[in-house]
């Protein structure tokens, strides 16, 4: 997607680091008004972008502006979608169908930046936010490189682990697995990683009961039976959540790693 993205709107948003400024974005996405948050160094210069792709779906899970901050800190231009449906955005999030377009469109948001230097851009995806890393790295070539941070890998995974979101999958994706094995295969990108180019980071802990560390496992072994690139951070001790001064040396770590590539 090399075309022109339209933003509708730009809006100053209270940031919570006094050395990052942000913006609420609001860009058009297959044709709907989608919101995204938009961090970037107050100082003027140029850095790499960084497409942050939120894990979760509606509330749960939502872009935190701490969070944006922390990672622009670190010497990026950020932009997080908050995907369709949310925050006053038009249409309906449907977990990495239709709505990975969102990701898409905010990665050539990035693109346009006039502060994201010599178009380098990588993706970072949480929790369900790595599905929807993976695919947009598929689809958009460019990207130097992909983290996926405690990520979803495979939706019939999904369905099977967690009991509590199956009534929202048959909701947003239309029936079960057995029902409609074709859409969840689709939002799978295990079947699909051969097109991917980038070196992939996954980190996750292996006591993690939100999204297991079977989905980093499968998609590492993908991964390395097609020869691509991808190195693992697993953390024996750690959940879905690390505590806050591992994370913060993670993000440090891992912003490092990016800018390596």
């Amino acid at each position: 997607m090399n075309q022109l993205v339209s933003i509708l709107e730009k809006q100053p948003f209270p940031s919570p680091n006094p050395k990052v400024r942000m913006y609420l974005i609001t860009y058009l996405s297959n044709g709907l008004k989608v919101k995204g948050l938009l961090a970037e160094p107050k100082d003027g210069f140029m850095y790499d972008g960084f497409l942050y792709l939120r894990g979760g779906i509606k509330s749960v899970g939502m872009v935190r502006p701490a969070r944006i901050g922390q990672f622009s800190a670190e010497g990026f231009i950020v932009f997080a979608p908050f995907y369709r449906g949310n925050r006053g955005g038009e249409g309906n999030e449907d977990f990495a169908g239709e709505d990975r377009v969102d990701a898409y469109t905010a990665f050539d948001i990035l693109k346009q930046h006039h502060r994201v230097k010599n178009n380098r851009i990588h993706i970072f995806g949480f929790s369900r936010g790595g599905i929807m890393a993976l695919h947009t790295a598929m689809k958009q070539k460019e990207a130097k490189s992909v983290v996926t941070w405690g990520g979803v890998s495979d939706m019939f995974l999904t369905y099977s682990e967690r009991k509590d979101l199956r009534r929202m999958l048959k909701r947003v994706i239309g029936g079960t697995p057995t029902k409609y094995p074709d859409k969840y295969r689709e939002r799978t990108p295990l079947f699909s990683i051969e097109s991917l180019c980038q070196p992939v980071l996954i980190i996750h802990g292996e006591k993690d009961r939100n999204v297991s560390i079977e989905h980093s496992i499968r998609l590492e072994e993908r991964l390395k039976a097609l020869g691509k690139v991808v190195e693992t951070w697993y953390f024996p001790e750690y959940t879905h959540y690390f505590p806050p001064a591992k994370n913060r040396q993670i993000v440090r770590d891992l912003c490092s790693w990016m800018k390596n590539k």
